[in-house]
């Protein structure tokens, strides 16, 4: 969380530069460490962000689909509080709902993309997971697991909606359904920034990810 103050700010400095109504959404996912002291405190700081409080922790997909039935915006873009996506890159992913998607998504293995500084064990893990996850899943995307989506506002909110997955492999099955809804789903190259405040730990939480992706090659999640 060290980082969310400086990202908050950015953000908002940004955004605000172009003169255009936005809001910041910030999930409190039952955190027990002063987070939640924190994103009040930007609340009141900043007059866009809007904080969504849960009552017990239940991991980054939960929370991903609660702020998204919170937000109000025509576009709805889920950012990772690290840092390591510039928001300007965001300009990107418009031009891709502006020319016919319904979901631009970041990716760091298409044409134009460029990923700085991210270490080589995390790199080749990385493309090991999205591979399985072409040849299982989603054939055709290349990087489902980049922390930089942006959606039609009422597509978020009726894929969101439907979530079974509360952790991190919530993006694979956000696709999913999309791909069966006919959404159109573009990959967008991005200029990424490797983050060491990321809180995915290919040791701790690898385990449960291949275990979601199973339960979602298998149907018994992602199908209601």
């Amino acid at each position: 969380m060290r980082r969310l103050p400086a990202s908050v700010a950015g953000v908002s400095r940004w955004l605000l530069e172009r003169g255009r109504p936005f809001e910041v959404i910030l999930v409190d996912d039952g955190s027990s460490d002063g987070t939640g002291a924190l994103l009040r405190r930007l609340a009141g700081d900043y007059p866009q962000v809007r904080v969504k409080t849960l009552p017990r922790n239940r991991g980054k997909g939960r929370a991903s689909a609660e702020g998204v039935h919170f937000s109000r915006g025509t576009l709805v873009l889920l950012f990772d509080a690290d840092a390591s996506m510039p928001i300007e890159e965001l300009s990107k992913l418009e031009r891709a709902i502006a020319d016919g998607a319904d979901i631009a998504i970041a990716s760091r293995a298409v044409p134009g993309a460029r990923e700085i500084d991210q270490p080589f064990h995390r790199r080749l893990l990385g493309k090991a997971f999205n591979r399985l996850v072409r040849v299982t899943l989603l054939p055709g995307l290349r990087d489902t697991q980049c922390g930089f989506k942006l959606f039609r506002g009422e597509t978020a909110r009726q894929l969101f909606s439907q979530l079974e997955i509360d952790r991190f492999a919530f993006d694979i099955e956000i696709l999913l359904r999309a791909r069966r809804s006919r959404y159109r789903v573009t990959e967008v190259g991005v200029r990424w920034l490797n983050s060491d405040a990321s809180s995915v730990s290919p040791l701790r939480d690898g385990g449960r990810m291949l275990w979601d992706l199973a339960r979602l090659r298998l149907g018994s999640v992602g199908r209601s």
